[in-house]
């Protein structure tokens, strides 16, 4: 049985002040203090209390301001995270599939911006206070919040009692380690929300998404609305975070050819066309151009960006007629040469690396073309970014075991990225658009083995081949309209 835990929040609330106020103590003739404290206004019994301020970095949430409020009157006490850094350019999207009472205790970080939702229960959690916990901890904090009003409900409206005692019977069986699995799925469109990794999750386990924000998303964000021109509205302005020539040098001026309207598209030829920016909705520009892989099939290469907000992406979108069986792909990589053949890694490819303890989700990345060395250096960037955060980030609330593996993992990644190590890059693509070059082609590569295999159900239903149907629909929908007159 899983034992109650206080919460991260708190506990980092209490310990960080009691340091940080020692240490200002300490400062001889320091101008600048490190907690700043003023009066506030106590909502429980309108008394003047006192909010404390603190501006810090955590491990896995970049910059934070801490505040802590504290009555003296009636001992209400309040504590709050808010992100001090800015909003990131996609959305996150993380899914966690609990499967142990260990993964209680995995961090999460949920900012003010963020929906967490329960999928086995249905239960949402809307956006509102930023918090640092654990899963352990949120799910006994909404646990003790829904129970706190329910004896009053038993008296006024049963049903709604009976309903509510349900969830509240099925929440403490998930804290009580009685109810595995089941799944959490944390959504930000900030981007700026975490939830812990580990080098043990298993695939489909732990699985992390970046999304395009919609522009109802963008709205409540406040970065703009391309309402505003054609209403006559006043334009909203950007933050200052996110003036492109902040991020990014500027563009050049020269423009590329805009023919797509053209009924042939040719091979490595650059076309533009007009795009709203997933980042701000403002206009940009999308690039296209056309590439055939030798030995593979023609691929399209997508690049966006946008002058206002610095939003950039670039992705590789395969096309052709989809497949019946799926292909896996497997690559022993036993020498440095090996590190710079060509790889594509489709949108819908998982890929693995048995030997290096790294598992890679479909969606992740988008799809890129690249080299084996380059998708390695870019999933170990972007995950130690996730982890550690900038390289001048201390680890102090990261525990020792966990700090430990993890440079473990890096270091074994580092190794194999500088070709110090053998290792098998393994490639499963339920669409068989993925590839990998061959240096004896067209003849068979001793070190490359491609076999087709039956999509499951799940990938099926993933790729929402099941819906689709191209004989016969025109007698559904004739069905269809004489059912409805």
């Amino acid at each position: 049985m899983a034992a109650p835990h206080k919460s991260l929040a708190q506990d980092l609330f209490e310990d960080m002040g009691r340091k940080v106020e020692e240490a200002s103590q300490n400062m001889n003739g320091a101008d600048e203090k490190m907690v700043e404290e003023i009066e506030s206004l106590c909502m429980n019994c309108h008394a003047d209390g006192t909010t404390k301020l603190l501006l810090t970095k955590i491990p896995f949430f970049r910059e934070v301001v801490i505040m802590s409020f504290d009555c003296p009157d009636c001992g209400f006490r309040n504590s709050e995270i808010q992100p001090a850094g800015q909003i990131q350019q996609r959305g996150t999207k993380y899914t966690f599939k609990l499967d142990s009472e260990a993964d209680l205790n995995r961090q999460v970080v949920k900012s003010d911006t963020c929906v967490l939702r329960i999928e086995d229960i249905d239960l949402e959690i809307p956006a509102g206070r930023g918090q640092l916990s654990n899963v352990e901890g949120i799910v006994r904090m909404v646990h003790d919040d829904l129970e706190q009003k329910q004896e009053e409900r038993k008296e006024l409206v049963p049903e709604v009692y009976a309903k509510i005692q349900e969830i509240l019977d099925t929440m403490q069986a998930m804290l009580d380690g009685k109810k595995f699995p089941f799944t959490i799925v944390v959504d930000d469109a900030a981007g700026n929300s975490f939830v812990e990794p580990s080098t043990t999750d298993k695939p489909g386990k732990w699985v992390k998404n970046d999304y395009a924000r919609t522009p109802e998303q963008n709205t409540t964000l406040g970065l703009g609305d391309t309402s505003a021109a054609e209403t006559g509205a006043p334009e909203p302005t950007l933050r200052p975070e996110y003036h492109a020539n902040q991020m990014y040098p500027k563009m050049p001026e020269t423009t590329n050819t805009n023919n797509v309207d053209e009924e042939d598209i040719i091979e490595n030829q650059v076309y533009s066309f007009p795009a709203s920016c997933p980042g701000c909705t403002r206009p940009c520009t999308t690039n296209m151009k056309m590439v055939n892989i030798p030995f593979f099939k023609q691929v399209v290469l997508m690049s966006t960006v946008c002058d206002d907000c610095g939003y950039r992406s670039n992705e590789v979108k395969t096309g052709g007629e989809v497949p019946e069986k799926g292909r896996r792909i497997t690559l022993a990589v036993e020498k440095s040469e090996d590190l710079t053949r060509d790889i594509l890694k489709s949108e819908s490819c998982a890929m693995s690396c048995p030997e290096l303890s790294l598992q890679v989700e479909p969606g992740t990345l988008g799809g890129r073309f690249t080299t084996v060395e380059g998708l390695l250096t870019q999933i170990r960037n972007d995950l130690r970014s996730s982890i550690f955060g900038d390289e001048d980030e201390k680890h102090d609330s990261l525990e020792t075991a966990a700090k430990a593996k993890w440079d473990a993992f890096f270091a074994q990644l580092d190794e194999a990225i500088d070709g110090k190590s053998k290792f098998t890059v393994i490639l499963q693509d339920p669409l068989a658009s993925s590839y990998v070059q061959s240096f004896t082609a067209p003849e068979p590569d001793a070190q490359i083995k491609v076999e087709e295999y039956d999509r499951t159900d799940e990938e099926e239903e993933d790729l929402g081949l099941k819906d689709i149907k191209t004989e016969g629909y025109e007698q559904d929908g004739e069905e269809k309209a004489d059912e409805q007159a």
